[in-house]
């Protein structure tokens, strides 16, 4: 049984050949981001490392900043419109460029420090 709502959409960040991440987009935190954001699953992308404590890949998302932020917690999970990037943290960071923060990585995160730049990222609703 999903554990989704109209609100949290549960989904599974894979790390593909490595590990599964539980996530949850939280549409109460940017509803038009994270709404493009489901209407575009699954997404598919290639990891890069910015700096010690970001993870991201790039999509083909086109929405612009929507309640910016600068600072994030480990686990969070963010939008970069700039890049059309989705970003997880894997450290506390005040960021230099504003995000959306659109949900949380909710088991696992230690497992975002063995991901090498060129490893996919792929993320997905799960099915029941």
């Amino acid at each position: 049984m999903s554990t989704s709502s109209v609100s949290r959409k549960h989904l599974i960040l894979e790390i593909r050949g490595k590990t599964k991440i539980s996530c949850d987009l939280k549409r109460h935190l940017s509803p038009r981001t994270v709404g493009t954001i489901m209407r575009s699953l699954p997404l598919e992308g290639h990891a890069h490392l910015l700096g010690k404590s970001i993870l991201y890949f790039e999509t083909i998302i086109d929405s612009g900043i929507e309640r910016p932020k600068s600072e994030f917690k480990k686990g969070d999970v963010a939008f970069l419109p700039s890049s059309g990037s989705i970003c997880f943290f894997i450290n506390d960071v005040a960021s230099a460029k504003t995000m959306t923060l659109i949900g949380k990585l909710n088991d696992n995160i230690d497992a975002l420090k063995d991901v090498k730049s060129g490893d996919v990222f792929c993320i997905y609703e799960e099915m029941a």
